[in-house]
């Protein structure tokens, strides 16, 4: 039986760039489900946000998402920060049959650190004007998220490993 991989946690833990290098050491197929709706949609996340609203993309992001479990291959999905949040999606990924959910975990800081340099191509976060309005926002987001990310079936803490240590330690966790 095909094995998906799921990578989960906040925007900017690293979710795609991880997903695609550990998708080249194991020989998976990655798959980034936001890059997918927006292949599929013809539209950025963006303009969806901007012309379709938030509503209207968490419904085509659970379309997209069942889409991406039923392939037929081993593969890994880099899941949206919102994901997980929305729409039962955590107990479809948790139900999907052999697969790992994995909560990749960094520090508030760092997050605001790595969305600071990158608030215009991020709808949810757009509006904000300076570092500290990111970080209360991003504390106040990652306190509701938590209770769904936290519900992965393993965790790792990324904070102080660089991108190959982090895919060795996902190796390490997948077997």
């Amino acid at each position: 039986m095909k094995r998906t991989i799921f990578l989960i946690g906040y925007m900017g833990s690293g979710k795609s760039v991880i997903g695609k290098e550990l998708s080249k050491r194991i020989l998976y197929t990655f798959y980034d489900l936001d890059y997918f709706i927006e292949m599929n949609e013809k539209l950025s996340i963006n303009q969806i946000f901007d012309k379709k609203k938030e509503l209207y993309f968490r419904e085509i992001e659970k379309k997209y998402l069942i889409k991406l479990i039923d392939k037929d291959e081993n593969k890994i999905i880099s899941l949206g920060g919102g994901t997980p949040c929305y729409n039962n999606n955590m107990d479809l990924i948790l139900n999907t049959r052999n697969s790992e959910s994995i909560y990749l975990k960094r520090s508030i800081d760092i997050l605001v650190e790595r969305l600071f340099k990158k608030l215009s191509s991020r709808p949810l976060i757009s509006h904000l004007k300076n570092r500290n309005e990111l970080k209360e926002f991003v504390s106040k987001h990652l306190f509701e998220r938590n209770q769904y990310y936290l519900r992965s079936k393993k965790i790792l803490n990324t904070n102080n490993l660089e991108l190959d240590d982090v895919v060795e330690e996902l190796k390490k966790l997948l077997g």
